[in-house]
């Protein structure tokens, strides 16, 4: 858990007295690779820190998998729609390796944050920094193409390049797994 205090004062003040009500909130689970953490068709209720590993978000379309995110150690992911709304979530959230991750219960990260204003400012910042990389993602379809993409994420994601397989990484992308192959070898022979 040391990891998520390091990235908890990372973002905002937190003390020791707003880490010991946290505490409350948080449990430690292990997944195995494939393992689903959020499923489609039920509530999300909780926000992951991935300590160790990393999992991807993903849409089943008339069963073709469209990978929408990839999330490495020291980030947090969950369905922010569903866990904020209620509602059932669109998309399923899977173990890509074996992965550790501390979890935010929702109903008692609720009832902590009623305890330590702190907390609820974590919160906010956890949110803000969310959806600041959706937006970045999003932008990132609207204004590039599938090479200046894969540039981009050479540059600020390098270790999706390295640990994505090329098959996840081209459904990322949203091209055959063929195109982003031959994008990658006319890059290397340059």
């Amino acid at each position: 858990m040391q990891n998520l205090l390091k990235y908890i004062r990372s973002l905002t003040q937190f003390s020791d007295e707003s880490w010991n009500i946290l505490q409350s909130a948080l449990s430690e689970r292990n997944y195995r690779k494939n393992e689903m953490m959020v499923q489609e068709g039920e509530i999300c209720n909780s926000l992951f820190y991935i300590d160790k590993g990393f999992c991807k978000s993903y849409y089943n379309i008339e069963g073709n998998t469209k990978n929408t995110g990839f999330y490495f150690e020291n980030e947090i992911v969950t369905n922010i729609s569903s866990f904020g709304s209620g509602q059932k979530s669109a998309f399923n959230i899977v173990a890509c390796e074996e992965l550790r991750a501390v979890i935010f219960d929702k109903k008692k990260l609720f009832e902590a944050t009623g305890k330590a204003p702190e907390i609820e400012s974590l919160g906010r910042h956890c949110i803000r920094q969310f959806a600041a990389r959706q937006e970045e993602f999003s932008n990132l379809f609207k204004l590039y193409t599938v090479q200046e993409r894969l540039e981009y994420l050479e540059t600020r994601y390098p270790e999706m390049i390295q640990r994505v397989p090329l098959t996840q990484l081209a459904s990322f992308l949203g091209v055959a797994r063929e195109t982003l192959s031959r994008i990658r070898k006319r890059r290397i022979s340059k």
